[in-house]
């Protein structure tokens, strides 16, 4: 659901890809003009081990350069506008 909103330059002409390979990691989406990857997380990412490699993650990614963007499942089903003006609104900062 979440990839047919962006894909094909859907959201604010940016290009996006899936599963995209960043060192060590794959991320969910990534914009590379922007050096953006977008995580969606289930309820696992919830437990404490889970949520502690995450932050390990992402801060890894964040040491290579790339941004990341964290969205709840859950909000992506209920919210999905909302979840898409978040990403618009980073891209301009």
């Amino acid at each position: 659901m979440f990839w047919l909103a962006i894909k094909g330059k859907q959201l604010g002409d940016l290009k996006f890809r899936r599963q995209h390979s960043i060192g060590n990691y794959i991320v969910d989406f990534y914009c590379p003009e922007h050096k953006l990857a977008i995580e969606l997380d289930g309820g696992i990412h919830n437990n404490v081990v889970v949520h502690n490699h995450d932050t390990e993650r992402q801060e890894n990614l964040e040491s290579l350069g790339v941004k990341v963007l964290r969205f709840d499942n859950e909000d992506v089903f209920k919210h999905q506008e909302q979840v898409l003006e978040s990403i618009l609104e980073h891209i301009r900062l």
